[in-house]
């Protein structure tokens, strides 16, 4: 496989705080990279750079042989790259069909003014837009909830609806921002297996977890940061075992 996603080098200031120092790895297509790290020591900063937050102060993020380091959120997201958040973002006062659909909309080929008149392309665009909802959330074990109002959903299920809701414009890469915080064992279990389906399928995932259990079970090769600095990647086996990790994270 080649590089799909490419940190090269990358570095974050703010004023006189250095967040990130030289941080280099690669994801490969259909790959799952796990982002471990005591708190503080950049994970979610350089997640918002990759998704367009962010610019960085040095390097460079490149994504399908393409730098994005300097490309708005909007653009990052029609590249195709998906991203999920620490707090679930809902509407509380939609459906979780319609949160769900909200992912897709920058797919759609209707104008503003054919969504107003509820012009045939634009209706097309909608039906395309539910049934594509459905299917994923049916591929999650929610089809059932769909016409909830999202208000009345669990933490557990938000997590899950927002997965679905970054999948709507079919990504080839997605960020996962501490997707199990809050989840029951069972419920990581759920979520260990749809990171899996995304693998086979060919999605490159990152995955910034403390879950140690996840990140080491589900992730084909794991970076550790530590004061904005990677420390080791390698596989699962090797970064669990390298005393430094060890020291600084695991708390061995």
């Amino acid at each position: 496989m080649s590089a799909f996603l490419s940190i090269e080098g990358v570095g974050m200031r703010f004023g006189g705080l250095q967040a990130l120092s030289d941080v280099s790895f690669t994801v490969e297509q259909g790959a799952v990279v796990g982002l471990i790290g005591p708190n503080g020591s950049g994970k979610t900063t350089l997640m918002n750079i990759i998704s367009g937050v962010l610019k960085p102060t040095a390097g460079r993020v490149m994504f399908a042989n393409r730098a994005i380091d300097s490309v708005p959120t909007y653009r990052v997201c029609k590249l195709g790259i998906g991203r999920t958040f620490q707090t679930p973002r809902i509407i509380p006062e939609l459906t979780v069909l319609d949160n769900v659909m909200a992912g897709g909309w920058s797919e759609a080929r209707a104008t503003f003014v054919e969504a107003l008149v509820s012009a045939p392309r634009a209706i097309r665009d909608e039906r395309g837009l539910h049934g594509s909802a459905l299917a994923l959330l049916s591929g999650l074990g929610l089809r059932a909830l769909a016409q909830r109002p999202a208000a009345a959903m669990t933490h557990a299920e938000l997590r899950f609806v927002e997965i679905a809701r970054a999948l709507m414009h079919s990504p080839g890469f997605i960020l996962l921002d501490e997707p199990a915080s809050g989840l029951t064992d069972t419920e990581i279990d759920r979520l260990g297996h749809v990171i899996g389906a995304l693998r086979r399928q060919g999605v490159g995932v990152l995955l910034v977890e403390h879950h140690t259990d996840l990140v080491f079970g589900a992730s084909d090769v794991v970076t550790t940061l530590n004061f904005g600095r990677v420390i080791r990647t390698g596989t699962p086996d090797a970064v669990r075992a390298d005393p430094e990790v060890r020291r600084v994270y695991l708390g061995e």
